[in-house]
């Protein structure tokens, strides 16, 4: 089994290194890193334009060894995650990936507000859309790589179509549960786990 030393973690659209399933990781990671394994984490502010996020995730992960580095993606970011996952032939964990951002983004063309932090405003662009286009990388190649934990209960994107995107991974599929994922602290240790890292 690959040892994990290098984890990036990809937040969703409007998102923020903020979200509380990025701070639990970040949390474990540095108490990990307190125990003695020595782990890189990195969990950028992607901005709007998708060019813009995929260019700042090939910057961060360009030195990374791909055999021991892992993305983790939540709804958009698991679409940059396996486009990641996909370019390099690293491991790839999603939560509630966002499959088809080209497709379901496009109503959001406009003024957005950010999650954790409604005062910060920014324009999500029509082009947008065409640079998600560029960026897309499925059908995934080696499933083998991928650990997906999809919602039933996602009240945002389709269950069905997300199970479907990622046959053939290690595919936890919740009977309830929502598109955040609330009861990620559940769920981390399988997460954690397939990482081959301790546990809370």
């Amino acid at each position: 089994m690959n040892n994990t030393t290098h984890i990036l973690y990809l937040h969703g659209f409007r998102s923020s290194p903020k979200s509380f399933k990025a701070q639990m990781l970040a949390r474990h990671v540095a108490h990990l890193n307190e125990q003695g394994i020595a782990l890189n984490w990195r969990c950028p502010q992607l901005p709007p334009s998708p060019a813009q996020a995929w260019a700042l995730i090939e910057q961060t992960t360009a030195d990374w060894p791909t055999s021991d580095m892992v993305v983790i993606g939540s709804s958009l970011g698991g679409f940059y995650a396996t486009a990641l996952a996909e370019q390099r032939g690293c491991r790839c964990a999603v939560i509630n990936p966002a499959v088809e951002p080209a497709r379901d983004l496009a109503r959001y063309i406009g003024e957005q507000t950010a999650f954790h932090d409604p005062d910060a405003h920014f324009f999500f662009r029509a082009e947008f859309i065409d640079e998600f286009k560029a960026i897309a990388r499925y059908p995934v190649t080696r499933p083998e790589r991928y650990w997906a934990l999809i919602a039933k209960g996602d009240e945002v994107l389709s269950w069905e179509e997300m199970s479907q995107r990622y046959q053939g991974c290690e595919l936890h599929l919740l009977e309830g549960g929502d598109h955040a994922v609330s009861d990620f602290a559940q769920h981390m240790p399988a997460l954690l786990d397939w990482l081959n890292l301790p546990a809370p």
